[in-house]
């Protein structure tokens, strides 16, 4: 009888959620219960459910799942379910919290050395940035957000950021002049406009459409899949390929969590992290490939910048880099070495 107890009492544990196991004594008697225990942690994403940011967070959280052999389980919230990204850094700081990608722009307001990632034409391309990211000077980065109570795991592809505008083609540095853009609420992003000879014209995102539309303002500046998804190109057909800034994003954990889990299964999750991170770069690459290929159709006009345009630029930026690269003089040029 006791025996046929213990096998329904096993077998009904295992119907649930297996937080416990069955085992017997050496008599065959049940033996004290032996907990298993299991972690169900928050991840947080902005952006929409088919977006490649999104993915490669379902991506993260189906490989720490299953390579903990289930021990811990990630939800993942999409479209700013839990909070923009300024609330949900915040909330990782204090364990609300547990996982999230951001821009480094809102995550530079917890450690202002992430500013000079974002100096504008730092790199020459895409290739120096991840040589850059992926080397010591990335993971440098990754660990310094430690000090805020979070933990850096693995780099998200961004794009680059390129202006557009209602008017006319862009490609040269006095093509600018005189031109409303459109820039985040960002002292870097407004100096970058001004030393351009645009005018910096601080908007929500969610206003500059409209704003194109009527004349408010006559251009902005953004990547492929952005430009696209917003439909700002039925309103600013003129794209130019300048790539003045890239921008990567951050995927990290709350320290709080972190000081929870394993040694063990934190090298996990730092391999599924950076793993997740390739499976994003691929989506991000085919995103924009679709976009360009979209808004090109729609008849958006793309240009590039005329031979020795992109050093003007560059050279114009000389007052930005003494005021947001100060103290950090020596890393730039790690980074423009690379």
């Amino acid at each position: 009888m006791k025996k046929t107890l213990a096998a329904v009492t096993c077998a009904l544990l295992a119907a649930g959620l297996v937080i416990t196991g069955c085992n017997k004594d050496k008599k065959g008697e049940p033996a004290e219960k032996t907990e298993v225990k299991k972690m169900v942690l928050r991840y947080a994403e902005n952006q929409a459910q088919d977006y490649p940011t999104t993915q490669a967070a379902y991506k993260f959280a189906e490989l720490v799942e299953e390579k903990t052999d289930g021990r811990i389980h990630i939800d993942v919230y999409h479209g700013g379910q839990l909070g923009d990204e300024k609330a949900v850094i915040e909330q990782l700081q204090f364990g609300a919290i547990d996982f999230t990608r951001v821009s480094i722009s809102p995550l530079a307001e917890f450690d202002k050395s992430l500013n000079v990632l974002q100096l504008p034409y730092l790199y020459k391309d895409a290739a120096q940035m991840w040589r850059v990211l992926e080397g010591d000077i990335g993971e440098n980065f990754l660990k310094g957000v430690e000090k805020a109570g979070l933990i850096g795991l693995s780099w998200f592809d961004a794009g680059a950021r390129n202006f557009y505008n209602s008017k006319k083609p862009v490609t040269k540095l006095d093509d600018l002049k005189g031109l409303k853009i459109r820039v985040q609420e960002s002292q870097l992003m407004m100096g970058m406009v001004k030393a351009l000879g645009a005018s910096a014209t601080p908007m929500a995102y969610g206003e500059v459409y409209s704003g194109l539309q009527t004349g408010v303002i006559d251009g902005a500046e953004n990547n492929w899949p952005s430009y696209d998804s917003v439909s700002h190109y039925e309103v600013a057909k003129y794209f130019v390929l300048d790539e003045h800034t890239r921008v990567p994003e951050m995927q990290m954990v709350s320290k709080i969590t972190w000081d929870k889990i394993s040694p063990e299964d934190q090298k996990i999750i730092k391999e599924c992290a950076i793993e997740s991170a390739k499976i994003e770069r691929e989506l991000w690459a085919a995103k924009e490939g679709a976009s360009e290929a979209k808004v090109k159709a729609a008849g958006s006009v793309i240009t590039s910048l005329e031979p020795g345009e992109k050093e003007k630029f560059q050279a114009a930026m000389a007052p930005l880099y003494t005021e947001f690269g100060k103290g950090y003089e020596d890393l730039i040029k790690q980074i423009q070495s690379k």
